[in-house]
């Protein structure tokens, strides 16, 4: 366990670019930025490589990160995340077309509301495998609102869409994991085979 006199001299060392610093960097916070980013990616080969572009933005600005809190590690975990959701939204923008869906009624947000508490009785596993299953619009959307708390105004901003279609995704994607729960979904995960429960995603 890196004590935090620790983690500060190891960043120093990566700032100066040492090679070995920053491999023990990229050891130590890989699983944190793993973790981070697999909601926003349907497959581990695309996880793989928003995490490796993401270390590369960070060595890149090591030198500018200074911390919030006096946790430095907190401060400095607070700051990987939030270049590695970057990282997340830039890989979407740059591999998927933005097919976003428009403004629903009210009658369909009501609707989605009396649902939700299935989704919130599912464990972190479960949720994780079903929001992989979701079109890169729907999970992008749920995955900073619903996993990493974006409000819809900063889910518009940072996606470049209006706040009644982040809204609209939202209720998209909630209503299309209710239809992975009611196809079995949840009873292929118990199985504990990931291939069974990977035929129930969206195509």
């Amino acid at each position: 366990m890196q004590t935090h006199l620790d983690l500060e001299n190891l960043v120093k060392s990566c700032i100066s670019a040492n090679r070995e610093s920053q491999y023990k960097f990229y050891r130590y916070f890989y699983s944190f930025c793993f973790a981070a980013c697999i909601t926003y990616c349907r497959s581990s080969d695309d996880v793989q490589e928003v995490v490796n572009d993401g270390f590369l933005k960070i060595f890149m600005d090591l030198k500018s990160f200074r911390a919030r809190y006096e946790n430095f590690e907190a401060s400095l975990k607070g700051w990987i995340k939030k270049i590695m959701i970057c990282t997340a939204i830039d890989h979407y923008r740059k591999n998927k077309k933005n097919y976003f869906f428009n403004d629903l009624n009210d009658d369909v947000f009501e609707s989605s509301a009396t649902e939700s508490s299935a989704i919130d009785k599912l464990s972190y596993d479960e949720i994780i495998m079903l929001v992989q299953c979701l079109s890169p619009a729907y999970r992008i959307v749920f995955s900073l609102y619903v996993i990493h708390g974006f409000k819809h105004e900063e889910i518009a901003r940072e996606l470049k869409i209006s706040v009644g279609t982040s809204k609209s995704n939202l209720v998209r994607a909630r209503m299309n994991i209710q239809k992975m729960i009611r196809s079995g979904f949840r009873q292929s995960i118990s199985r504990s085979s990931k291939r069974n429960a990977a035929v129930l995603c969206e195509s």
